[in-house]
């Protein structure tokens, strides 16, 4: 009698330890159970331990992490005709597990496709050189339709990213030699503003010279002194002789005419 109990605790035991362990689940903070009973949807279970039915339940786990998806480069034509390779990553969460599971078959395969779509839908309305200066708008567009979309699936759309813009090797070409024109004009403009304020003062000082036939002397005067501190140059002018004489005289005069005034003071 005691070894046929024994015998059939242990039957017991081992049909009801399986059955056991089969019915306790344990799901990770991150993680949810969508629940399947006989087929109807019970609900999500989790985060850590729970129990189902065996057989009769079956569920699949959610992970609500933002994943990260680089999807593969994709050609697209712009608004004004240009081929190019737009590289892009797509961040997503999912918000409600029971909508992922139920609303769509595979949502990681749904967002990705739902993504380049978009993207090549957006780029293809805008041009080329408002692609490359708006980058961070055209993303933003990208992310709010495509957030739109996806929000009955109980899917939310983080951030769209564009990573890479590939251009045409000639059209990399002629963007060089665009930008590199704007350069030499900018330089000229600058250069022809420099030679313009120049000759300004270049004529208010004619002027002055123009007014005070001394200072025009004294300046060349200045003039010789510099160029004759080089010691390897030989410096030959014929009009020095009479410039000098000129400016003797003119020197003379002015003092004579100041002596003049003094002696007329005196009683």
């Amino acid at each position: 009698m005691d070894g046929a109990m024994i015998a059939f605790i242990v039957a017991i035991l081992i049909i009801v330890l399986p059955f056991l362990a089969a019915s306790i689940k344990i799901v990770r903070e991150y993680e949810r159970a969508v629940i399947f009973r006989l087929g109807r949807l019970k609900g999500a279970a989790g985060p850590g331990i729970f129990f189902i039915i065996p057989i009769v339940d079956k569920l699949f786990k959610v992970d609500l992490r933002i994943n990260t998806v680089d999807f593969p480069k994709q050609n697209v034509i712009t608004k004004d005709n240009v081929s190019i390779l737009v590289d892009a990553v797509v961040y997503y969460r999912v918000e409600d597990p029971v909508k992922a599971v139920v609303k769509v078959a595979n949502y990681n395969y749904a967002v990705i496709q739902l993504a380049m779509t978009t993207l090549r839908d957006v780029i293809g309305t805008v041009e080329l050189d408002e692609l490359l200066a708006h980058r961070e708008e055209i993303s933003k567009k990208i992310q709010r339709i495509v957030d739109e979309v996806t929000e009955p699936w109980g899917i939310k759309i983080v951030a769209v990213t564009i990573k890479d813009i590939v251009l045409p090797e000639d059209l990399v070409r002629a963007i060089s030699m665009q930008a590199q024109a704007e350069r030499i004009r900018r330089a000229r403009i600058i250069e022809s503003e420099g030679e313009r304020q120049a000759a300004a003062i270049i004529a208010e000082a004619a002027k002055i010279y123009a007014n005070n036939p001394i200072a025009i002397r004294l300046r060349e005067l200045q003039t010789l002194v510099e160029v004759a501190k080089e010691k390897n140059m030989v410096l030959i002018a014929d009009t020095l002789r009479s410039d000098l004489s000129s400016l003797a005289y003119q020197l003379a005069a002015v003092s004579l005419g100041k002596g003049m005034q003094e002696q007329g003071k005196q009683p």
